[in-house]
């Protein structure tokens, strides 16, 4: 059975997430604090780890952090509205993903639905197949109704990471050092020019991506209709 970590410091979302959970199959464990999250997840070892990024103590960031000092455990945040500065910090910390309350139920578990598909892949895929093009990973080619497409070596660059993680966010910072190496971090402009580049490539209209999703001041997603 599929074990959930619930940290976070509202008595009434933390009821009624064990409620709607438990009620469908999900053992959990519930902590209030970062210091009793990172406890429990020692002791417990979920299979996802549901966190709020304002917490007191240790604030959600540091549990991130802590966590990923020894494990890949996927990490879903629950976020308000307003701090996309620290929703940022949190993926880059290693944070999988984020849903903002106030939440309604159907999004948090496709999050963690989605998260847990990628935390437990069967096979690396490699072959990924849309409506309007096929990404083959293994051989590095692009193929689209007409044939092959093609792409320049960062254009192909950033469609991998992107296709490898797909319906993830991949923040800026995370794009930018997979693709142009460790010292890059905060050229945005450079990297939504070549960005710009392969949606005109790849997507049918590329001033309404469908492929390619743009989370403003954050990152990107790739989804696969």
């Amino acid at each position: 059975m599929t074990r959930i970590l619930v940290v976070d410091d509202e008595p009434q979302i933390r009821r009624a997430l064990a409620t709607n959970l438990r009620s469908r199959g999900y053992e959990v464990d519930l902590a209030e604090t970062g210091e009793q999250g990172l406890d429990l997840a020692a002791s417990r070892h979920p299979d996802l780890v549901i966190l709020d990024i304002g917490l007191p103590g240790i604030d959600g960031v540091e549990v991130v952090r802590g966590l990923r000092g020894w494990t890949d455990v996927p990490i879903v945040m629950l976020t308000v509205r307003d701090d996309e500065a620290d929703k940022v910090e949190a993926l880059d910390a290693g944070a999988d993903d984020f849903v903002t309350k106030p939440f309604g139920m159907n999004e948090l578990l496709a999050r963690m639905r989605a998260a847990l598909r990628r935390a437990t892949p069967p096979d690396e895929e490699a072959t990924i197949v849309t409506p309007d093009f096929t990404v083959d990973l293994a051989a590095k080619r692009l193929h689209g109704p007409d044939g092959e497409v093609h792409l320049t070596p960062t254009e192909w660059r950033l469609l991998e990471v992107l296709a490898r993680h797909p319906g993830k966010l991949v923040t800026q910072r995370q794009l930018l050092q997979s693709v142009w190496g460790p010292q890059y971090e905060t050229e945005t402009n450079y990297l939504r020019v070549h960005l710009g580049n392969l949606r005109r490539k790849i997507e049918p209209d590329p001033s309404r991506p469908r492929y390619v999703i743009t989370e403003p001041g954050m990152g990107y997603r790739f989804e696969q209709p």
